[in-house]
């Protein structure tokens, strides 16, 4: 599977770098991009530079590289992530702005019919957020917001991470095991 996963400036950059990571475990073709501050909060948040990101993804894009294959529907990507999802990306993806390569990857995957996967993260979300996710909801986007679940009994941070990057996995058809599935009371 040929998955492109973008990393934006929202707080919440370990979804994105966990979700290479679990990409890479699993034999996905992995295709990354990841915007100017998107570089800043993985530093800050996780201590991950470029060289990391790199050694997960199989091809690691500049974001204004517009000449790169995710940039055409030729391109053949199974899905696309957006993990995690700044609102100024949401609001480029549902208003059709390819300004960057990561909102042109996002807006082919829209016009080519192929999964796309989103993770806004911000709190509390205004009117403006809402109609923006709801408007990419119409149009078959998938919203996984970063609010995990806590049925699985985590232990840590870290079994919070696995538990949305999972769900992230269940919306772009990828198996996993990164938490134990709810099976009743």
């Amino acid at each position: 599977m040929r998955v492109i996963v973008g990393v934006t400036g929202a707080s919440g950059a370990i979804y994105g770098f966990r979700l290479l990571e679990v990409l890479k475990q699993t034999g996905c073709e992995v295709h990354a991009v990841v915007t100017a501050n998107g570089w800043t909060v993985l530093a800050h948040e996780c201590g991950v530079d470029r060289a990391a990101v790199a050694a997960l993804a199989d091809r690691l894009y500049a974001v204004d590289d517009y000449g790169a294959a995710p940039a055409s529907g030729s391109f053949r990507a199974d899905a696309m992530a957006v993990a995690p999802c700044s609102m100024r990306t949401l609001a480029a993806i549902a208003g059709g702005l390819a300004d960057n390569l990561l909102a042109r990857a996002a807006d082919v995957a829209l016009k080519e019919g192929r999964r796309l996967v989103l993770v806004p993260r911000e709190t509390p979300l205004s009117a403006v957020h809402l109609e923006n996710m709801l408007k990419l909801a119409r149009l078959g986007v998938r919203l996984v917001p970063a609010c995990p679940g806590f049925y699985h009994k985590p232990r840590d941070v870290a079994a919070l991470v696995d538990m949305l990057v999972g769900k992230v996995c269940d919306a772009l058809g990828v198996e996993h095991d990164l938490f134990r599935r709810w099976e009743g009371l």
